[in-house]
């Protein structure tokens, strides 16, 4: 080989070495600005490429080099909605490669008041809103097939954490959480409910009862054992929360805090009130967890028809099988609620 070629492929060489080098630096070394160690980056359902560029635009040190990658591997043509991780030191190929790996959400809740509280809970975790929610529950061919109205729809919601996709429709969220009901309601709850002679509706209406009732789980059975007796006995339950219950749906304030029932308040209208209305409420008050539901369907028995709260062992009642005991309870309590000056 004379010195000419020599030189002539030592030039092609070196010239292939800076091209592979350039290639190397500007799409498979550190694009991104972001101070974090990683970040979520969230695509909508139906975002265009030119979408993702506006979104991915904080994040990414060199757009160019992000885009050119992107169409090399045809993501502008598939763009994927979702949650999605990016890591400080990525590449522009680690970025576009990212963005097809759809991470899950853990979705939490509990303790929520009723459905709209539920659903605003529920839209900032995930990508459907308040108003799509509400609906996709309340829908009335959903209602009818899965037996439940508006007012028990709640109860299909069991507190806990879920795995779900963030761009995750409502559609079939809503089929997630009752698969999740249907599978909780296992034949031995059913059967526990029937031997009671409620339904796992009614009995989550109760558990709701039973759990603004008491935050004591040492106690739940016992309460419920009360409230099962005056269903047997056909009194009213009487069920203080329930009162409180209809003054928020009154008000459509449910961030008022009440803290003591008054006399007049027990002649609210309302299908919620209890000391009105013989039975259960028409749906849950508070959204039970799984504790109190189990309390219901193994609640203790006793011959008790009554309790109050405790002066004596705070957050705990005491409970009585006569009317004239429970009369003794109730002036303790009242005249000790007088004393710290607690008016509403």
């Amino acid at each position: 080989m004379n010195s000419k070629l020599k030189k002539i492929l030592f030039t092609i060489v070196t010239l292939l070495i800076i091209l592979v080098g350039f290639v190397y630096i500007k799409y498979f070394t550190n694009n991104t600005k972001i101070d974090q160690k990683e970040i979520f980056v969230k695509i909508p359902t139906g975002a265009t490429f030119e979408e993702v560029k506006k979104i991915m635009e904080p994040f990414v040190d060199n757009m160019n080099s992000f885009e050119f990658i992107a169409k090399r591997r045809s993501y502008n043509e598939n763009v994927k909605a979702g949650r999605f991780l990016l890591k400080k030191g990525m590449s522009a190929f680690d970025q576009v490669a990212t963005l097809r790996k759809n991470v899950p959400v853990n979705l939490a809740f509990n303790n929520q008041e009723r459905l709209e509280n539920l659903c605003e809970r529920l839209s900032a975790q995930i990508e459907p809103d308040t108003t799509q929610l509400l609906a996709t529950f309340k829908d009335s061919i959903f209602l009818k097939q899965n037996g439940f109205t508006k007012e028990t729809v709640f109860s299909m919601f069991l507190p806990n954490t879920y795995q779900v996709y963030w761009n995750i429709s409502a559609e079939k969220f809503r089929t997630k959480m009752l698969d999740e009901y249907k599978k909780f309601w296992n034949p031995e709850r059913i059967n526990k409910a029937e031997i009671l002679e409620l339904t796992p509706i009614q009995v989550t209406i109760l558990a709701s009862i039973v759990q603004k009732e008491t935050a004591k789980k040492s106690e739940r059975k016992t309460v419920a054992g009360v409230y099962l007796n005056r269903l047997k006995e056909g009194m009213p339950l009487q069920a203080d929360p329930t009162v409180i219950y209809a003054l928020k749906y009154r008000d459509n304030d449910f961030n008022q805090i009440i803290k003591r029932v008054l006399y007049n308040d027990l002649f609210i209208s309302s299908p919620y009130n209890t000391y009105l209305v013989t039975g259960l409420p028409p749906g849950p008050i508070t959204m039970p967890d799984v504790d109190a539901i189990d309390a219901v369907l193994n609640a203790e028995k006793h011959n008790y028809l009554y309790f109050c709260a405790s002066t004596e062992k705070f957050g705990y009642h005491v409970f009585a099988a006569t009317y004239e005991q429970h009369q003794v309870n109730a002036r303790k309590y009242s005249a000790w609620l007088n004393k710290l000056g607690t008016k509403r």
